[in-house]
């Protein structure tokens, strides 16, 4: 089994920043990829940044330019960088974790519990 622990959430005002740490933990034999998702009250989980095990990141359209996504691998954690926050960013956020367990034949995901990151206007 894989443990997720995320730090970082809180209120913050319209323009400001907030970092997300995520730390994964357990019978890891390989990580895959480890990224964040949001959902808002009312609206579908969605995909905010995945960085996969080469390194590459991937964002939605709507934080491009304003949140960074990046992974230590040594420590399973990955992080999110949110600058330039907007009321619309307030939701849940999750990590979420791919790859293989100890003695395992395919990939699992394995989601957090969930931050809440709350942005006033």
């Amino acid at each position: 089994q894989v443990q997720l622990v995320e730090s970082g959430g809180g209120l913050v005002q319209t323009g400001g920043s907030l970092r997300l740490s995520c730390a994964a933990s357990g019978s890891i034999f390989s990580t895959n990829a480890m990224g964040w998702y949001r959902q808002a009250p009312g609206k579908q989980r969605e995909l905010v940044a995945v960085v996969t095990s080469g390194g590459s990141t991937n964002y939605a359209d709507s934080v491009k330019g304003r949140f960074t996504s990046s992974r230590d691998n040594a420590k399973n954690t990955v992080y999110l960088q949110m600058n330039s926050l907007k009321p619309e960013d307030t939701a849940v956020y999750y990590c979420k974790w791919s790859g293989y367990y100890v003695g395992s034949y395919r990939q699992y995901d394995h989601w957090g519990q969930g931050t809440q990151v709350t942005v006033s206007s």
